[in-house]
């Protein structure tokens, strides 16, 4: 089956572009533009509670479990086991473009409205589910993935409990004030063990299919990528009343270790290092920071490879600081290494996608830390301008709907399989 333009037949009378449009206004950030949902937050708890209104329109039932993962049932002979997975996210990054997590979970509900349509209750009696996953982005508490890395035990209970948001917030706080229950989270195995394969959907955050002039693909791989705080520590003091030759000043460091990290990227081959965060304490106009911290994000399609490049930022990092009469400290905060979607999955989307490129991708998923636990795959919908992370990110309607088609399309191939001669 070949996904083609054009709006899907969706039995409710909804869209992709519909769905979109009824959560533009949640989360518009004034200041940045775009969009800023981080987790837990007003906009990420309305977006949740939107999923579960659409959910329920549509006669799934909905489940929230201990990880504060949303889970959205059509089990036809009421055993969950063995089901076919779809899903995404709703937090953002600062800032963040209006497609990155709601396009994912958007076009799954248009997915099952058209399995619906199909009636394929009399070919398989195979459960499907879409999950919506919390704190993908890791914008708020720093480490990506949270929900799935917390399921399968990627992250201990006690470190996740233990992350502070910028405003010293833990997420244990955070989840107490929402209604979740802290003392519940961690390792979900009969949750994981109910996912029989998982194919999350998700605007590409490149421009792989605008070059090839398609409008959906399937994912092959995702870089190798983790985050790093750098803190800098120097002397806090007047800005008017203390010389320069009497500083020790870690902005200067920092700012020498940022132009550090572009110079030691550019010398690895396919490396990607971003400072994208940099917070000075005490952060007064006039004031000397006493500390600097500030997050460093690498990628590189072999793990070695990125290990390596941030040993060498270690090592700036430090002399740097040396020449400040400051110290620098570097502590990991997550690390991914990089993922090949389950092959026999991607050739089987393939050939049920034959118009679909098969890209990889720099960005990380919570597909990316399935992979390991249960078959997942990816398909990636056309961004044309090629900016993620951003207000310009985007998808033009009819991509958006064919995203949907080629979903469905997946879903009713893995559900259906051995039973129609597929």
């Amino acid at each position: 089956m070949t996904p083609s333009p054009g709006t899907a037949a969706s039995p409710t009378g909804d869209s992709v572009a519909g769905l979109l449009a009824e959560i533009a206004d949640i989360g518009r950030d004034p200041v940045r533009g775009g969009y800023s949902r981080p987790v837990l937050s007003t906009a990420e708890l309305d977006l949740r509670e939107w999923f579960i209104a659409h959910a329920g329109k549509r006669g799934l039932d909905v489940e929230t479990d201990r990880n504060g993962v949303i889970w959205a049932w059509h089990a036809p002979s009421g055993s969950r086991e063995d089901a076919v997975v779809t899903g995404s996210h709703l937090d953002s990054v600062p800032g963040g473009g209006a497609y990155d997590g709601p396009l994912g979970v958007a076009s799954a509900l248009v997915a099952f409205d058209l399995l619906a349509a199909r009636d394929l209750d009399g070919d398989t009696t195979r459960a499907r589910a879409i999950a919506v996953f919390p704190e993908e982005e890791g914008s708020r508490f720093g480490v990506a993935c949270l929900g799935s890395r917390l399921m399968t035990g990627a992250i201990t209970p006690e470190r996740a409990l233990a992350l502070k948001d910028p405003d010293g917030t833990t997420y244990a706080d955070a989840l107490r004030a929402t209604g979740g229950d802290p003392r519940h989270v961690g390792a979900d195995r009969a949750a994981l063990g109910r996912i029989g394969a998982f194919v999350e959907l998700h605007v590409e955050q490149g421009r792989g299919l605008v070059d090839l002039d398609r409008p959906v693909a399937v994912g092959s791989s995702i870089l190798g990528h983790g985050r790093w705080r750098v803190t800098v520590t120097g002397v806090g003091n007047h800005a008017g009343t203390t010389l320069m030759a009497d500083r020790r000043d870690p902005m200067v460091a920092a700012a020498q270790l940022v132009v550090a990290v572009q110079r030691l990227a550019r010398g690895v081959p396919d490396a990607r290092a971003t400072v994208g965060r940099l917070v000075p304490t005490p952060g007064g106009t006039n004031v000397i920071a006493s500390r600097v911290d500030l997050w460093l994000d690498v990628r590189h399609p072999d793990d070695a490879t990125t290990l390596g490049l941030v040993e060498q930022v270690r090592a700036a990092a430090e002399l740097a600081a040396a020449e400040q009469g400051c110290t620098a400290t570097m502590a990991e905060e997550s690390f991914s290494s990089t993922v090949d979607f389950d092959p026999a999955l991607r050739d089987e989307l393939r050939a049920v996608l034959p118009g679909a490129p098969v890209l990889a991708t720099g960005a990380g998923h919570d597909a990316g830390v399935l992979k390991d636990h249960v078959p997942a795959a990816m398909l990636f919908v056309r961004n044309p301008s090629g900016v993620s992370h951003a207000p310009d990110e985007h998808a033009e309607d009819a991509d958006a709907e064919a995203g949907a088609v080629a979903l469905a399309a997946a879903l009713e191939h893995l559900l259906t399989r051995g039973k129609r001669g597929l």
